[in-house]
């Protein structure tokens, strides 16, 4: 008996070949055994904070950076908002300012660039010790931040080498910009990428039993009317700003496939302090639909957990999010088919 292995692809092929001996003639039986080799499947590698495709392994080790951006009419349209993974948007003094998180992408420039809060502490703690990018703040604030697990990339500590600089065109204080390419390069030795901090939906992934249809969510926000309006062309929500598209400065507006909406308590410590540990209501809009759960954290340093009225886990859809840290009570839901101008603020 004379064995022969042939390996073709994955597939192993065994044939035997059989002979028998004597006189002139000869004959072969041939015995074929297919067996298929074990198949490993790689998982595929995601960006942290979107849940995409990693598409540029350095990119994919760095830390978050988080760029606090004025939204004072003043400061709009806003530099590099729209490359954000994650923008939260917090009430400060009768108006609002955005905590844009980048990790997959940067932007160059980025702002305008605003003070930090006490209530940004908290709020960005499970991002893994990001790089916080402020213009400064009063004494106590400042001294909170310095303290705490964020990492201090403020006007004066990282300066020209991270490619702060007044635009020319804009008005103190609403002009101060920087650069996210040099600002990384300030990172500590041993910085870490943030964890995830949402569950995403597979491509072929249905909406849950518990969505509902939606065309949008209207909030009002401390000097703000917000506006998210579903777009089914772009399958993404579309911003308005007191009733105007919210454009950047390479005049796209803002949009995202995800909205969630946060319901929290606000305290006042010099200025307004949401509170971001504990529980509340939570409105999460993606992919059309909208649900209304809760959302749950127990600690600073862990993601948001957002669980629908069945009290499962809420699936994202991969891309950006944008977060409204709002007040309670302050959210409208447009049901899909109606004038959104016949819905009023709350």
């Amino acid at each position: 008996m004379r064995r022969r292995l042939v390996v073709v692809g994955s597939t192993i092929v065994i044939s035997s070949f059989l002979a028998s001996c004597g006189g002139s003639g000869s004959s072969s039986d041939t015995a074929t055994v297919v067996t298929e080799a074990p198949t490993t499947t790689v998982a595929e590698v995601v960006y942290p904070l979107t849940g995409l495709p990693v598409d540029d392994d350095a990119a994919a080790e760095r830390p978050a950076m988080v760029v606090k951006i004025d939204n004072h009419p003043k400061a709009r349209p806003q530099f590099g908002i729209n490359h954000a993974d994650i923008i939260f948007e917090e009430n400060v003094e009768k108006l609002t300012r955005f905590a844009a998180v980048f990790h997959s992408d940067g932007s160059d420039p980025v702002g305008p660039i605003r003070s930090g809060r006490f209530q940004d502490i908290n709020l960005l703690g499970s991002l893994n010790k990001p790089l916080f990018v402020w213009s400064g703040g009063n004494a106590k604030v400042s001294a909170a931040i310095q303290d705490s697990d964020l990492v201090d990339l403020s006007w004066t500590v990282a300066n020209k080498d991270g490619g702060f600089t007044r635009d020319d065109e804009r008005t103190a204080p609403h002009n101060l910009i920087a650069e996210t390419t040099k600002l990384w390069t300030l990172a500590p030795s041993g910085a870490k990428p943030p964890a995830q901090q949402f569950v995403y939906r597979g491509v072929s992934d249905a909406n849950a039993s518990t969505s509902k249809d939606t065309d949008g969510v209207k909030i009002s926000m401390d000097g703000v009317k917000v506006h998210w309006m579903w777009d089914t062309a772009t399958k993404e929500f579309l911003r308005l700003s007191d009733d105007k598209p919210h454009m950047d400065s390479e005049d796209v507006q803002l949009a995202v496939p995800n909205v969630v909406v946060l319901e929290v308590e606000y305290s006042n410590n010099y200025s307004p302090t949401s509170k971001t540990v504990g529980s509340g209501k939570a409105y999460v809009f993606t992919n059309g639909v909208m649900y209304e759960g809760k959302w749950t954290r127990d600690d600073r340093l862990k993601p948001f957990t957002l669980t629908d009225s069945a009290g499962a886990p809420i699936k994202l859809t991969p891309g950006q999010t944008f977060v409204e840290v709002a007040r309670a009570g302050k959210s409208a839901i447009v049901a899909p088919g109606v004038d959104p101008e016949t819905v009023k603020y709350p």
